[in-house]
């Protein structure tokens, strides 16, 4: 899936075109330069629209970030709910959660790359609620299957919220390495040892 689609998905019809047309522009300026050098008149330039018309759809560059970093948690939301079809057991929807995440990185490289480096500047920004919100949503869905006593069995006792760091930890960190290009082989090759890897940190097979 190409940029273009995830945020056709996000932002549909031809009315959101220049919406769509802004994030472009914004999503690889922010890339290439940082979310520091980037600014609103270079963003304009890139996307031959107005200044007007930017802070019209999105208020300002803090508006800019904000909707290209909730369109990224909607799209790896929305690709790990698909994943959780059809899931029943415990250690099904482990690897589910690490198969969605590590696919979803390596599908979406450049969408990774600003969702990394974004997200300290949206969680300090105005908008910085949506993420807490997005993010208690999020975890809240992964509490409440780990809540249930079935799967509870099938788990260590462990803190509920240590939970998610121990499914996600290490395949985010090697999906930053490989970003990064700190490590060179594609995640996609060890998301079987790292959903493995995940089990075993939270997995009770005895």
């Amino acid at each position: 899936m190409k940029p273009a689609d995830l945020l056709e998905r996000c932002y549909p019809g031809r009315r959101a075109e220049s919406k769509r047309q802004i994030l472009r522009c914004a999503l690889r300026l922010f890339n290439e330069n940082g979310i520091d050098a980037t600014t609103i008149d270079m963003i304009r330039a890139d996307s031959e629209t107005s200044v007007g018309s930017i802070y019209h759809h999105f208020g300002n560059k803090e508006g800019v970030i904000a909707a290209l970093y909730m369109a990224a948690l909607d799209d790896q939301a929305h690709l790990r709910d698909s994943y959780m079809k059809g899931v029943d057991s415990t250690r099904e929807w482990v690897f589910a959660l690490v198969f969605s995440y590590v696919d979803w990185v390596v599908a979406q490289p450049d969408w990774a790359r600003f969702q990394y480096q974004a997200r300290y500047a949206f969680a300090q920004s105005v908008f910085g609620h949506q993420l807490k919100e997005a993010n208690r949503v999020r975890n809240a869905q992964i509490k409440d299957w780990f809540s249930d006593p079935a799967h509870r069995r099938d788990l260590k006792d462990l803190p509920r919220e240590l939970i998610p760091s121990l499914i996600i930890g290490s395949a985010d960190s090697y999906c930053r390495a490989w970003l990064s290009g700190r490590v060179k082989q594609n995640p996609d090759l060890y998301k079987q040892l790292l959903a493995e890897s995940a089990w075993l940190n939270v997995g009770n097979d005895g």
